[in-house]
Protein backbone atom coordinates (compact mmCIF):
# COMPACT_ATOMS: atom_id res chain seq x y z
CA UNK A 1 0.00 0.00 0.00
CA UNK A 2 0.89 3.61 -0.69
CA UNK A 3 2.37 5.73 1.85
CA UNK A 4 -0.83 8.18 3.50
CA UNK A 5 -0.44 11.70 3.42
CA UNK A 6 -1.61 13.57 7.08
CA UNK A 7 -1.72 16.71 4.57
CA UNK A 8 -4.44 14.82 2.65
CA UNK A 9 -6.15 13.00 5.07
CA UNK A 10 -6.06 15.89 7.99
CA UNK A 11 -7.27 19.06 5.54
CA UNK A 12 -9.75 21.01 7.50
CA UNK A 13 -10.55 24.67 5.75
CA UNK A 14 -12.71 25.59 8.79
CA UNK A 15 -11.90 25.18 12.55
CA UNK A 16 -11.23 21.72 14.18
CA UNK A 17 -13.26 20.85 17.12
CA UNK A 18 -13.12 17.07 18.25
CA UNK A 19 -16.19 15.57 18.77
CA UNK A 20 -17.48 12.24 19.81
CA UNK A 21 -20.69 12.92 21.13
CA UNK A 22 -23.41 15.07 21.80
CA UNK A 23 -24.35 17.68 24.59
CA UNK A 24 -27.01 19.48 25.15
CA UNK A 25 -25.91 22.93 23.88
CA UNK A 26 -26.77 20.77 20.98
CA UNK A 27 -30.32 20.27 20.69
CA UNK A 28 -31.18 23.40 17.87
CA UNK A 29 -28.93 21.93 15.71
CA UNK A 30 -29.93 18.27 16.39
CA UNK A 31 -33.78 18.91 16.16
CA UNK A 32 -32.72 21.10 12.50
CA UNK A 33 -30.71 17.57 11.70
CA UNK A 34 -33.93 15.74 12.42
CA UNK A 35 -36.18 17.93 10.28
CA UNK A 36 -33.71 18.02 7.25
CA UNK A 37 -33.51 13.74 7.57
CA UNK A 38 -37.50 14.06 7.60
CA UNK A 39 -37.64 16.23 4.31
CA UNK A 40 -35.02 13.46 2.62
CA UNK A 41 -37.59 10.95 3.67
CA UNK A 42 -40.80 12.83 2.44
CA UNK A 43 -39.23 13.48 -0.58
CA UNK A 44 -37.79 10.06 -1.67
CA UNK A 45 -40.14 7.92 -0.53
CA UNK A 46 -43.61 10.12 -1.48
CA UNK A 47 -46.39 11.41 1.32
CA UNK A 48 -47.99 8.15 0.34
CA UNK A 49 -45.53 5.23 1.24
CA UNK A 50 -46.23 3.67 4.78
CA UNK A 51 -42.06 4.18 5.10
CA UNK A 52 -42.62 7.67 4.73
CA UNK A 53 -44.72 7.55 7.85
CA UNK A 54 -42.45 5.02 9.63
CA UNK A 55 -39.60 7.51 9.02
CA UNK A 56 -41.57 10.55 10.14
CA UNK A 57 -42.60 9.12 12.76
CA UNK A 58 -38.93 7.61 14.30
CA UNK A 59 -38.13 11.47 13.19
CA UNK A 60 -40.25 12.52 15.82
CA UNK A 61 -39.55 10.65 18.02
CA UNK A 62 -36.15 11.61 18.20
CA UNK A 63 -36.33 14.95 19.66
CA UNK A 64 -37.65 14.02 22.85
CA UNK A 65 -35.40 11.11 22.74
CA UNK A 66 -32.73 13.85 22.99
CA UNK A 67 -34.55 15.75 25.35
CA UNK A 68 -34.21 13.19 28.38
CA UNK A 69 -30.89 11.61 27.31
CA UNK A 70 -29.16 15.04 27.27
CA UNK A 71 -31.38 17.69 28.35
CA UNK A 72 -31.94 21.08 26.46
CA UNK A 73 -29.81 24.54 26.15
CA UNK A 74 -31.50 27.02 23.98
CA UNK A 75 -28.33 28.69 21.74
CA UNK A 76 -27.60 30.11 18.69
CA UNK A 77 -27.22 26.45 16.38
CA UNK A 78 -23.64 25.90 14.73
CA UNK A 79 -25.03 26.28 11.56
CA UNK A 80 -26.37 29.73 11.77
CA UNK A 81 -22.68 30.47 13.54
CA UNK A 82 -20.66 28.77 11.04
CA UNK A 83 -22.37 28.39 7.61
CA UNK A 84 -19.78 28.73 5.66
CA UNK A 85 -18.60 25.16 7.23
CA UNK A 86 -21.49 23.80 4.83
CA UNK A 87 -19.44 24.54 1.45
CA UNK A 88 -16.45 22.98 3.01
CA UNK A 89 -18.34 19.88 3.84
CA UNK A 90 -19.53 20.22 -0.20
CA UNK A 91 -15.97 20.67 -0.64
CA UNK A 92 -14.44 17.60 1.31
CA UNK A 93 -17.04 15.43 -0.18
CA UNK A 94 -16.12 16.58 -3.59
CA UNK A 95 -12.64 15.59 -3.33
CA UNK A 96 -13.10 12.89 -1.59
CA UNK A 97 -14.79 11.08 -4.31
CA UNK A 98 -13.14 8.81 -6.46
CA UNK A 99 -13.70 7.41 -10.17
CA UNK A 100 -15.09 4.17 -9.15
CA UNK A 101 -18.90 6.24 -8.68
CA UNK A 102 -18.16 7.77 -11.79
CA UNK A 103 -17.70 4.73 -13.40
CA UNK A 104 -21.01 3.01 -12.16
CA UNK A 105 -23.12 6.21 -13.19
CA UNK A 106 -21.75 5.33 -16.68
CA UNK A 107 -22.36 2.25 -16.94
CA UNK A 108 -26.30 2.57 -15.58
CA UNK A 109 -26.44 5.74 -18.03
CA UNK A 110 -25.13 3.83 -21.07
CA UNK A 111 -27.75 1.12 -19.89
CA UNK A 112 -30.68 3.55 -20.15
CA UNK A 113 -29.32 5.01 -23.41
CA UNK A 114 -29.42 0.96 -25.02
CA UNK A 115 -32.88 0.65 -23.89
CA UNK A 116 -33.58 4.58 -25.24
CA UNK A 117 -32.31 3.46 -28.51
CA UNK A 118 -33.53 0.27 -28.82
CA UNK A 119 -37.52 0.34 -28.04
CA UNK A 120 -38.08 -2.52 -30.15
CA UNK A 121 -36.14 -5.06 -28.44
CA UNK A 122 -37.53 -6.79 -25.27
CA UNK A 123 -36.05 -5.09 -22.56
CA UNK A 124 -38.53 -6.41 -20.19
CA UNK A 125 -38.09 -3.14 -18.53
CA UNK A 126 -41.18 -3.54 -16.81
CA UNK A 127 -40.20 -6.83 -14.98
CA UNK A 128 -36.90 -5.57 -13.98
CA UNK A 129 -38.92 -2.60 -12.14
CA UNK A 130 -40.99 -4.91 -10.36
CA UNK A 131 -38.33 -7.06 -9.65
CA UNK A 132 -35.92 -4.13 -8.40
CA UNK A 133 -38.77 -2.61 -6.15
CA UNK A 134 -39.81 -6.22 -5.03
CA UNK A 135 -36.14 -6.62 -4.08
CA UNK A 136 -36.38 -3.39 -2.01
CA UNK A 137 -38.82 -4.52 0.24
CA UNK A 138 -37.48 -7.66 0.79
CA UNK A 139 -34.11 -6.30 1.59
CA UNK A 140 -36.15 -3.38 4.20
CA UNK A 141 -38.16 -5.85 5.59
CA UNK A 142 -35.74 -8.86 5.98
CA UNK A 143 -33.19 -6.51 7.80
CA UNK A 144 -35.97 -4.93 9.64
CA UNK A 145 -36.71 -8.03 11.11
CA UNK A 146 -33.09 -9.16 12.03
CA UNK A 147 -32.70 -6.11 13.83
CA UNK A 148 -36.35 -6.81 15.86
CA UNK A 149 -34.84 -10.01 16.59
CA UNK A 150 -31.41 -8.37 18.39
CA UNK A 151 -34.09 -6.10 19.92
CA UNK A 152 -35.81 -8.59 21.81
CA UNK A 153 -32.50 -10.46 22.86
CA UNK A 154 -31.44 -7.00 24.29
CA UNK A 155 -34.70 -6.69 26.26
CA UNK A 156 -34.75 -10.09 27.60
CA UNK A 157 -31.13 -9.64 28.77
CA UNK A 158 -30.93 -5.95 29.65
CA UNK A 159 -30.00 -6.43 33.03
CA UNK A 160 -26.83 -7.71 31.13
CA UNK A 161 -26.32 -5.07 28.98
CA UNK A 162 -26.37 -2.75 31.84
CA UNK A 163 -23.80 -4.72 33.95
CA UNK A 164 -21.39 -4.45 30.59
CA UNK A 165 -21.83 -1.15 29.90
CA UNK A 166 -21.19 -0.10 33.29
CA UNK A 167 -17.49 -1.45 32.71
CA UNK A 168 -17.15 1.09 30.27
CA UNK A 169 -17.20 4.65 29.45
CA UNK A 170 -21.12 4.43 29.27
CA UNK A 171 -21.16 4.56 32.93
CA UNK A 172 -21.63 8.05 32.63
CA UNK A 173 -24.45 8.03 31.16
CA UNK A 174 -26.18 4.91 32.67
CA UNK A 175 -25.93 6.86 35.69
CA UNK A 176 -27.14 10.01 34.49
CA UNK A 177 -30.38 8.35 32.73
CA UNK A 178 -30.25 4.81 34.18
CA UNK A 179 -33.11 3.38 31.91
CA UNK A 180 -31.52 0.97 30.01
CA UNK A 181 -34.83 -0.44 27.73
CA UNK A 182 -34.94 3.72 26.69
CA UNK A 183 -31.05 3.40 25.62
CA UNK A 184 -32.03 0.06 23.70
CA UNK A 185 -35.00 1.22 22.24
CA UNK A 186 -32.86 4.56 21.43
CA UNK A 187 -30.65 2.23 19.75
CA UNK A 188 -33.20 -0.12 17.80
CA UNK A 189 -34.59 2.94 16.63
CA UNK A 190 -31.64 4.99 15.49
CA UNK A 191 -30.55 1.84 12.88
CA UNK A 192 -34.12 2.00 11.48
CA UNK A 193 -34.39 5.48 10.66
CA UNK A 194 -30.72 5.25 9.30
CA UNK A 195 -31.22 2.67 7.05
CA UNK A 196 -34.31 4.23 5.48
CA UNK A 197 -32.35 7.11 4.74
CA UNK A 198 -29.80 5.09 3.49
CA UNK A 199 -31.70 2.92 1.17
CA UNK A 200 -32.95 6.57 -0.32
CA UNK A 201 -30.59 6.83 -3.16
CA UNK A 202 -31.27 3.51 -4.44
CA UNK A 203 -34.75 3.79 -4.63
CA UNK A 204 -34.34 7.02 -6.49
CA UNK A 205 -32.68 4.94 -8.82
CA UNK A 206 -34.69 1.92 -9.12
CA UNK A 207 -38.17 4.29 -9.58
CA UNK A 208 -36.32 6.40 -12.02
CA UNK A 209 -33.59 4.89 -13.89
CA UNK A 210 -34.33 1.45 -16.45
CA UNK A 211 -33.02 -1.99 -16.46
CA UNK A 212 -32.99 -4.30 -19.12
CA UNK A 213 -32.57 -7.75 -19.53
CA UNK A 214 -30.73 -7.86 -22.79
CA UNK A 215 -28.01 -6.07 -20.85
CA UNK A 216 -28.03 -8.00 -17.68
CA UNK A 217 -24.98 -10.03 -18.22
CA UNK A 218 -22.54 -6.88 -19.29
CA UNK A 219 -24.05 -5.22 -16.54
CA UNK A 220 -23.22 -7.52 -13.81
CA UNK A 221 -20.05 -8.28 -15.16
CA UNK A 222 -19.15 -4.94 -15.31
CA UNK A 223 -20.88 -3.92 -11.56
CA UNK A 224 -18.43 -7.23 -10.28
CA UNK A 225 -15.37 -5.17 -11.61
CA UNK A 226 -16.41 -1.50 -10.19
CA UNK A 227 -17.32 -3.83 -6.95
CA UNK A 228 -13.87 -4.90 -6.83
CA UNK A 229 -11.99 -1.42 -7.37
CA UNK A 230 -14.58 0.32 -4.58
CA UNK A 231 -13.30 -2.63 -2.42
CA UNK A 232 -10.00 -1.74 -2.92
CA UNK A 233 -9.79 1.84 -2.33
CA UNK A 234 -12.52 2.07 0.31
CA UNK A 235 -10.41 2.40 3.82
CA UNK A 236 -8.55 4.86 2.90
CA UNK A 237 -11.68 6.61 1.27
CA UNK A 238 -13.97 5.81 4.63
CA UNK A 239 -10.33 7.36 6.89
CA UNK A 240 -10.50 10.52 5.13
CA UNK A 241 -14.48 11.06 5.20
CA UNK A 242 -14.87 9.28 8.56
CA UNK A 243 -11.84 11.56 10.14
CA UNK A 244 -13.40 14.76 9.03
CA UNK A 245 -17.36 13.44 10.33
CA UNK A 246 -15.38 13.99 14.06
CA UNK A 247 -13.10 16.52 13.54
CA UNK A 248 -15.13 19.02 11.20
CA UNK A 249 -17.57 19.78 13.95
CA UNK A 250 -20.83 20.54 12.16
CA UNK A 251 -20.23 17.42 9.81
CA UNK A 252 -20.57 15.44 13.46
CA UNK A 253 -23.40 17.67 14.65
CA UNK A 254 -25.84 16.46 11.20
CA UNK A 255 -24.06 13.70 9.45
CA UNK A 256 -21.99 11.46 11.60
CA UNK A 257 -23.07 12.37 15.49
CA UNK A 258 -26.04 10.09 15.87
CA UNK A 259 -23.86 7.10 15.10
CA UNK A 260 -22.17 7.56 17.82
CA UNK A 261 -25.49 8.94 19.93
CA UNK A 262 -26.72 5.32 20.37
CA UNK A 263 -24.99 2.56 22.33
CA UNK A 264 -22.26 -0.10 21.04
CA UNK A 265 -24.74 -2.15 19.65
CA UNK A 266 -25.36 -4.01 17.00
CA UNK A 267 -28.72 -2.20 16.43
CA UNK A 268 -27.25 0.65 15.06
CA UNK A 269 -25.80 -1.26 12.17
CA UNK A 270 -26.24 0.55 9.05
CA UNK A 271 -22.65 0.80 7.35
CA UNK A 272 -21.29 3.06 10.56
CA UNK A 273 -23.70 5.89 9.17
CA UNK A 274 -25.64 8.54 11.00
CA UNK A 275 -28.82 9.20 9.61
CA UNK A 276 -28.48 11.53 6.84
CA UNK A 277 -24.72 10.31 6.60
CA UNK A 278 -25.56 7.37 4.65
CA UNK A 279 -27.48 9.14 1.94
CA UNK A 280 -24.33 11.59 1.29
CA UNK A 281 -22.07 8.89 1.11
CA UNK A 282 -24.20 6.76 -1.47
CA UNK A 283 -24.33 10.89 -3.39
CA UNK A 284 -20.52 10.98 -3.35
CA UNK A 285 -19.28 7.46 -3.30
CA UNK A 286 -20.60 4.37 -2.51
CA UNK A 287 -21.41 3.10 -6.17
CA UNK A 288 -23.55 0.22 -5.12
CA UNK A 289 -27.24 1.18 -5.48
CA UNK A 290 -26.48 2.46 -9.35
CA UNK A 291 -25.63 -1.49 -10.38
CA UNK A 292 -28.55 -3.54 -11.05
CA UNK A 293 -30.92 -4.29 -8.53
CA UNK A 294 -30.05 -7.76 -8.28
CA UNK A 295 -26.58 -7.53 -7.16
CA UNK A 296 -27.20 -4.30 -5.42
CA UNK A 297 -29.63 -5.93 -3.24
CA UNK A 298 -27.54 -8.83 -2.77
CA UNK A 299 -24.41 -6.41 -1.91
CA UNK A 300 -26.78 -4.28 0.15
CA UNK A 301 -28.20 -7.38 2.26
CA UNK A 302 -24.76 -8.99 2.88
CA UNK A 303 -23.10 -5.77 3.57
CA UNK A 304 -26.10 -4.42 6.62
CA UNK A 305 -26.06 -8.04 8.03
CA UNK A 306 -22.56 -8.20 8.19
CA UNK A 307 -22.38 -4.60 9.74
CA UNK A 308 -25.17 -5.42 12.32
CA UNK A 309 -23.18 -8.07 13.44
CA UNK A 310 -19.81 -6.03 13.86
CA UNK A 311 -21.13 -3.49 16.10
CA UNK A 312 -22.25 -5.52 18.33
CA UNK A 313 -19.74 -4.55 21.00
CA UNK A 314 -22.01 -5.54 24.29
CA UNK A 315 -20.38 -9.39 24.42
CA UNK A 316 -23.05 -11.98 25.69
CA UNK A 317 -26.03 -10.39 23.52
CA UNK A 318 -27.09 -11.83 20.10
CA UNK A 319 -25.25 -11.56 17.90
CA UNK A 320 -22.56 -11.78 19.94
CA UNK A 321 -19.03 -11.87 17.06
CA UNK A 322 -16.02 -14.34 18.05
CA UNK A 323 -13.62 -13.46 20.29
CA UNK A 324 -11.19 -14.74 17.46
CA UNK A 325 -13.04 -11.58 15.40
CA UNK A 326 -12.35 -9.43 17.55
CA UNK A 327 -8.51 -10.17 18.38
CA UNK A 328 -8.22 -9.08 14.29
CA UNK A 329 -10.47 -5.90 14.55
CA UNK A 330 -10.14 -2.85 16.59
CA UNK A 331 -13.64 -0.60 15.91
CA UNK A 332 -15.10 -1.14 18.98
CA UNK A 333 -12.15 0.84 20.44
CA UNK A 334 -13.62 3.81 19.12
CA UNK A 335 -17.78 3.14 19.62
CA UNK A 336 -15.69 3.26 23.35
CA UNK A 337 -15.08 6.54 23.59
CA UNK A 338 -11.71 6.93 21.57
CA UNK A 339 -11.28 8.86 17.92
CA UNK A 340 -9.05 6.73 16.57
CA UNK A 341 -8.90 4.49 14.96
CA UNK A 342 -10.92 5.85 11.81
CA UNK A 343 -10.19 3.67 9.36
CA UNK A 344 -11.65 0.32 9.07
CA UNK A 345 -9.16 -1.30 11.38
CA UNK A 346 -8.23 -4.97 10.55
CA UNK A 347 -5.13 -6.42 11.43
CA UNK A 348 -4.44 -9.71 10.34
CA UNK A 349 -0.94 -10.12 10.35
CA UNK A 350 0.04 -10.72 13.80
CA UNK A 351 2.40 -12.86 15.41
CA UNK A 352 0.24 -13.38 18.51
CA UNK A 353 -3.01 -14.87 17.00
CA UNK A 354 -4.80 -17.16 19.19
CA UNK A 355 -5.45 -20.64 16.75
CA UNK A 356 -9.15 -19.19 16.11
CA UNK A 357 -7.31 -16.10 15.22
CA UNK A 358 -4.94 -17.18 12.71
CA UNK A 359 -7.82 -19.32 11.34
CA UNK A 360 -10.28 -16.35 10.91
CA UNK A 361 -7.05 -14.39 9.78
CA UNK A 362 -6.48 -17.07 7.19
CA UNK A 363 -10.71 -16.97 5.36
CA UNK A 364 -10.33 -12.61 6.02
CA UNK A 365 -7.15 -13.01 3.68
CA UNK A 366 -8.89 -15.60 0.52
CA UNK A 367 -12.11 -13.53 0.33
CA UNK A 368 -10.41 -9.60 1.08
CA UNK A 369 -7.24 -7.73 -0.58
CA UNK A 370 -4.61 -6.26 1.31
CA UNK A 371 -6.35 -2.62 1.45
CA UNK A 372 -9.10 -4.30 3.98
CA UNK A 373 -7.48 -6.93 5.75
CA UNK A 374 -4.26 -4.54 6.58
CA UNK A 375 -6.75 -1.69 6.89
CA UNK A 376 -5.19 -0.47 10.51
CA UNK A 377 -2.22 0.42 8.80
CA UNK A 378 -3.88 3.97 6.99
CA UNK A 379 -4.40 4.47 11.05
CA UNK A 380 -0.68 3.62 12.17
CA UNK A 381 0.49 6.08 9.58
CA UNK A 382 -1.23 8.91 9.49
CA UNK A 383 -2.56 9.17 13.56
CA UNK A 384 0.32 6.99 14.92
CA UNK A 385 -2.58 4.64 16.48
CA UNK A 386 -1.00 1.30 18.44
CA UNK A 387 -2.45 -1.84 17.75
CA UNK A 388 -2.12 -3.06 21.41
CA UNK A 389 -4.14 -0.37 23.62
CA UNK A 390 -5.29 -0.51 26.94
CA UNK A 391 -9.09 0.08 25.38
CA UNK A 392 -8.75 -3.14 23.25
CA UNK A 393 -7.35 -4.89 26.16
CA UNK A 394 -10.44 -3.85 28.76
CA UNK A 395 -12.68 -4.50 25.62
CA UNK A 396 -11.24 -7.87 24.99
CA UNK A 397 -11.72 -8.99 29.31
CA UNK A 398 -14.99 -8.26 28.67
CA UNK A 399 -15.30 -10.67 25.72
CA UNK A 400 -13.51 -13.34 27.51
CA UNK A 401 -15.91 -12.87 30.61
CA UNK A 402 -18.99 -12.73 29.00
CA UNK A 403 -18.33 -15.39 25.73
CA UNK A 404 -17.47 -19.06 25.88
CA UNK A 405 -16.02 -18.32 22.31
Amino acid sequence: MEKADPAQFHQLYGVKRPRITYFKRDFIDYVLMTLITASIIWLTYGAGSWVTSLGLALCALMIPSFLVRHGVELRTPEILKRPQDLLYMLVYKLRNMKPVTQLALAILLLENLFIYLTPNLPHHVELTGKIAIYLFYIHFIGITVYRTVILFDHLRKKELVREVLLQTNWKKWLEKRPNVTLHILHAYATGVLTHIVFLAPWYLVITHAKFSVLALPVTLATNIFVQYKFTKIMNVWFYRDHWTSHNAELEFLYIHGTHHDAIPSGLIGVAGNGYMEGFLRFVFFWPTHLFNPILAAVLLTALLKSDIDSHQYIPGIFPSMSKAFHEVSQHSTHHYGFLEPYGFATKLNQPDLSEAGQEIAKKFKRALPVEVYDSVAVDEQLNGFKWSNSAHRRFMELVSRYQKH
